[in-house]
């Protein structure tokens, strides 16, 4: 069933690989969103839960028809932005960059760095020109309420790291992944979060991401099967909706950022 643009939601969700819905959202409806960019990964599915209004996209689409690259991550927030959504957990699958960041595990990147090549990274192309300042691109009161969830839920967490976002859809090699690891001190890498904190950031949506390591990239030296990195993935991705169900009575209701002041500051 679609619904009307009408339906509200606060809360978004981004789905990642493996993550294409939460069976214990009671489901309102769906909505298919028109944006000035082009349509969104999927309709949106507005759901409720614990008295709050869910909006869930499946960033891949549902069945993973888009590969990273590929992505309208533009229509993605400008859609949930359209839904009245300013808080966003993003939910990705990710490769470990160091020996203590295990399969299995979960981080909560504060930081990144940008190697993809090809996206669309702004809302501001016009007449109007925006700065935004990303020293800092993550919303740290959401962070922290998804680290302390983690933490309570006995998931074993990591409350910092540097995501380094490669274009895809391809992996890197071992001359690259040693450069990721030994000269940038990454910590985790994958191939979705730019732009998508980005447009995030200049839509005034808190956004935070829940990274799910997979397995050790190549620098590694350890290579795994895909029905290992299937087996880890289809753990984590129930760790993550356990993780999301608890976190979302503890998000509060108010904004957790200033748009305003930010918008200001980055206006010229």
């Amino acid at each position: 069933m679609l619904v009307p643009i009408k339906q509200k939601a606060e809360i978004g969700i981004i789905g990642g690989s493996g993550l294409y819905d939460v069976e214990a959202f009671k489901k309102i409806g769906e909505v298919k969103v028109y944006t000035p960019y082009g349509p969104p990964s999927d309709s949106i599915v507005i759901g409720e839960y614990s008295g709050r209004r869910i909006a869930f996209l499946p960033r891949h689409g549902r069945g993973h028809k888009i590969p990273p690259h590929r992505i309208n991550y533009r229509a993605n927030i400008w859609a949930l932005k359209s839904l009245g959504v300013d808080k966003i957990i993003a939910v990705s699958a990710v490769g470990s960059l160091r020996e203590d960041y295990r399969p299995g595990d979960f981080v909560i990147p504060d930081q990144f760095i940008d190697f993809t090549k090809g996206r669309e990274y702004t809302f501001f192309e016009g007449s109007v020109v925006g700065h935004f300042s990303m020293a800092d691109p993550f919303c740290e009161p959401l962070r922290e309420i998804i680290i302390r969830t983690a933490k309570e839920l006995n998931i074993r967490v990591h409350s910092k790291g540097t995501y380094v976002c490669i274009e895809g859809p391809r992996f890197s090699t071992r001359a690259e992944s040693r450069l990721f690891k030994e000269v940038f001190r990454a910590d985790i890498i994958g191939m979705t979060l730019v732009p998508e904190v980005i447009l995030a950031r200049e839509a005034g949506i808190c956004y935070a991401t829940i990274a799910m390591v997979t397995d050790y990239d190549v620098w590694a030296e350890k290579p795994v099967t895909a029905s290992e990195v299937a087996k880890v993935m289809a753990e984590n991705v129930e760790k993550a909706k356990k993780l999301i169900l608890a976190l979302i009575p503890r998000i509060p209701k108010e904004p957790l950022m200033k748009y305003d002041e930010m918008l200001r500051e980055a206006l010229l």
